[in-house]
């Protein structure tokens, strides 16, 4: 089978006029050839469209207990339980926990899969298995990324669908998943399926990576970010670095050419900056699509959204991170990964309860909720699969992992077994697949893989089950190594 590329289309939701086109003249500074300008003289033509197939992939990065979110077991054992109790959902006989009150509402929408089981309990070695929807792990070189490791999931994604649009077909934001100590996770990016399929990385964020611990005040990244005071997140960047425009350059007195032309030379150094990344042409891509599109200037910039819209989301780094992400599927991006958490934001050894509930699934609850309101009312969650998952679940067994360090009791990592919500993209609402056993450490039901799980998401992006892609020496991978998750869809 030939090698899949993906394709640049002609069609964002927004035509740009005549005058933008022309604006967008000045898009040969930027090094971009007469294939670019075509397919913008094509969207402005209106060609048709096919109907969008977008994935919104929320990685909680550091793991997230199943017991004390969607698979409660409240008659467990006294040493397993949490703090935690379960309410009804809207659909009979789901229960998940009392922290999610409005995701309890929307249970119409979701199903879950309390079944997904892999055996390694490692940050690394986990969220290698989970990103690229292998549990092969031959290609993995220790603690560093490597040109031969398996492609991720979001890689592979943008590699076999078409493109909709002048951005990238996938998307990571709001950061890559780092450890302060580990440094950049490996499965995150393109690997085999070569640098030129890489997804587009967005580092939206400033702030520091690597809270891999949870000490006795919550750490300043995780406590600004959730706090009520506006004014403490007023000096944070979240951002697209390399594609900012003045504030009012689409006012007439920047629309003559060589106006633009000066703004688009102040870009330059920061282009070359990243000409020896894997981000310079979408970086380049990006310039031209805030030239041309206004809906593209609205998705990078939604911390100018209108405040009832950030009230509804959260203004703080999910709420933005999940809006972006609503935004960049709208403008035909295929698929998009949010990594809802710097690394260990969910790696809750200890203190456990106390910062689930006031930090961690407030904002969760109320951006995930949104997100899932705004693609019902605009029609888009039909063909938006939107999934959550991390690296691994948590033990049952609650224990102090560090009683140097927490005041309080948590969990440890747990591969054998986690819960995975997954909403639209043909998926049945209200539907809960495989179960796990009395204590939630193993399977009991139905038992899912990585596999089986990266197969869900290549069957609501429409992928043919016969789909291969090709390494630098052309031989053939099949995408799909299982069957997707039965029973999910209607």
């Amino acid at each position: 089978m030939p090698h899949s590329t993906p394709t640049a289309a002609s069609n964002l939701p927004h035509a740009p006029t005549r005058r933008q086109l022309l604006q967008a003249g000045s898009i040969g500074l930027l090094g971009l050839g007469m294939a670019d300008v075509a397919r913008l003289r094509a969207r402005a033509a209106g060609d048709s469209v096919t109907k969008p197939r977008s994935v919104i992939f929320i990685f909680l990065t550091g793991g997230a207990s199943q017991h004390d979110t969607f698979d409660m077991k409240p008659e467990g054992p006294s040493e397993f339980r949490g703090e935690f109790s379960p309410i009804h959902t809207a659909t009979p006989g789901i229960e998940i926990c009392e922290h999610f009150p409005r995701l309890a509402r929307q249970s119409d929408r979701w199903s879950l899969v309390r079944s997904l089981s892999h055996s390694d309990n490692g940050h690394q070695t986990g969220t290698y298995i989970m990103l690229t929807g292998r549990r092969d792990k031959t290609p993995f070189r220790a603690s560093r990324p490597h040109g031969n490791d398996w492609p991720s999931i979001t890689a592979v994604a943008g590699a076999m669908t078409t493109g909709r649009s002048n951005l990238a077909n996938s998307i990571v934001l709001p950061e890559k998943v780092v450890h302060s100590k580990q440094g950049v996770f490996p499965g995150q990016f393109a690997g085999k399926l070569g640098a030129h399929h890489e997804p587009w990385f967005l580092n939206m964020t400033d702030k520091p990576h690597g809270y891999h611990a949870f000490s006795g005040a919550f750490p300043g990244y995780l406590y600004n970010l959730h706090r009520g005071n506006h004014s403490d997140r007023d000096d944070w960047r979240f951002a697209v670095p390399n594609i900012s425009l003045p504030e009012g350059v689409f006012a007439p007195r920047f629309r003559k050419r060589v106006e633009l032309l000066n703004i688009v030379e102040r870009q330059q150094q920061q282009l070359e900056d990243a000409a020896a990344s894997a981000d310079y042409g979408r970086s380049r891509q990006g310039v031209v699509s805030l030239l041309a599109d206004p809906g593209v200037r609205e998705a990078f910039n939604v911390r100018k959204s209108d405040p009832k819209t950030l009230q509804r989301y959260g203004n703080n780094s999910f709420g933005w991170s999940l809006l972006m992400a609503r935004r960049l599927v709208a403008l035909g991006v295929n698929m998009v990964q949010v990594n809802l958490g710097n690394m260990g934001t969910w790696d809750l050894h200890g203190n456990a309860f106390p910062l689930a509930k006031n930090f961690l699934f407030p904002p969760t609850d109320l951006a995930i909720s949104a997100l899932l309101d705004d693609l019902t009312e605009s029609g888009m969650l039909e063909e938006t699969m939107v999934v959550i998952a991390g690296e691994f679940g948590r033990t049952p067994r609650i224990f102090n992992g560090a009683p140097n360090v927490y005041k309080t009791v948590g969990r440890g990592h747990w591969g054998p077994c986690q819960t995975v919500m997954i909403a639209g993209g043909g998926v049945a609402g209200g539907r809960v697949i495989g179960s796990s056993d009395k204590s939630g450490a193993y399977p009991a039901s139905d038992t899912q893989t990585p596999e089986s799980f990266a197969s869900t998401i290549y069957h609501a992006l429409g992928i043919p089950r016969s789909a291969h892609w090709h390494d630098a020496a052309d031989r053939p991978y099949p995408v799909y190594r299982s069957e997707p998750i039965g029973g999910l869809f209607a």
